[in-house]
């Protein structure tokens, strides 16, 4: 019961001690981009998004194909 105290406030002791450094990477940040950056980042975002519909319906026909019962073809013998 005592180790398990210990690793604990181990454990407690060191996430409070690393929540400072987490809250200070952002302290001094000043965004500067322009609009131009801006712009090209949602040109980014609408490629990203123009290639994920296809690719959702591809797999929702897939599923659907594979979940869908199977048909059987008969053989035509001559």
């Amino acid at each position: 019961m005592k180790a398990l105290k210990n690793i604990t406030l181990t454990a407690l002791l060191t996430l409070l001690a690393s929540t400072s450094s987490f809250a200070a990477t952002t302290a001094g940040r000043v965004d500067n981009s322009g609009f131009l950056v801006w712009a090209f980042l949602g040109f980014c975002a609408l490629i990203v998004v123009a290639q994920l519909v296809p690719a959702v319906l591809v797999m929702l026909g897939i599923v659907k194909a594979v979940a869908s019962p199977k048909e059987h073809a008969e053989q035509k013998s001559h």
